[in-house]
């Protein structure tokens, strides 16, 4: 219930004044039944617009950070996302992308729309980067469609550290959905996941327009984080 009050009452039609979201291919999300929407992850503000925008319900995979901060803003972050229908990833590693892959799949096996970064993190720079396989897993395993999608001009609005948006337009643009029948049966081979995965990260990059980088966010981040600390230390 609380989705909805937010998606039509509270946030949602805040969010479409101010940012007068430019949506090109909402046709190509279908109206029901399981699908994967796949997107590129520029800015926090991501996690609102695009469900503001769409005319089906979506649950989102989240980060478990969310869900755990400390202090006031935690709580209320928590709070949000837990009511919202969020799910949080643990993102450690071990068998955390296979748990992460069986809460996908049980969304999916509601007939429900399932919202997914394949990048795994948010881009610090605004390029797309490499995509994380359990995307391709989970529309395998599932047998449903994957949609991608860009957001354009989120990191512009809201970058990384920057805790209130600034107020422009954004573009959220969906492509065709993607079908993967010809892969049935093949969902455990690594090849074949990452052939997938880098095909739905193709279209994220055509839609989108980014530069690409392929290397995951996360690795490049932590070499960023260890650089400074070096620089700190010296």
């Amino acid at each position: 219930m609380f989705y909805y009050v937010l998606k039509y009452v509270l946030l949602g039609p805040l969010l479409r004044l101010l940012f007068r979201p430019r949506i090109e291919g909402l046709e190509h999300v279908p109206e029901d039944g399981a699908a994967i929407v796949a997107g590129n992850h520029l800015s926090f503000s991501d996690h609102f617009l695009m469900p503001a925008i769409l005319r089906r319900r979506i649950t989102f995979l989240a980060k478990a950070e969310y869900f755990t901060g400390p202090g006031l803003k935690g709580r209320l972050t928590a709070a949000f996302f837990r009511s919202a229908g969020q799910i949080p990833v643990d993102r450690s590693g071990g068998t955390a992308g296979q748990d992460a892959i069986e809460e996908g799949l049980g969304v999916l096996r509601k007939d429900e729309l399932l919202g997914i970064y394949p990048e795994g993190t948010r881009s610090h720079d605004g390029r797309l980067y490499k995509g994380r396989v359990g995307v391709a897993a989970m529309a395998l395993r599932a047998q449903v469609p994957v949609v991608p999608c860009a957001m354009v001009g989120t990191f512009e609005i809201q970058p990384p550290g920057r805790l209130i948006p600034r107020i422009k337009r954004v573009t959220i643009r969906f492509g065709a959905p993607m079908e993967f029948s010809r892969y049935a049966g093949m969902g455990d081979e690594r090849a074949v996941l990452r052939a997938v995965t880098d095909e739905i990260m193709y279209e994220i990059l055509r839609l989108s327009g980014q530069e690409y980088v392929d290397r995951y966010a996360t690795d490049v981040k932590a070499e960023l984080a260890e650089r400074r600390r070096h620089r700190v230390l010296n």
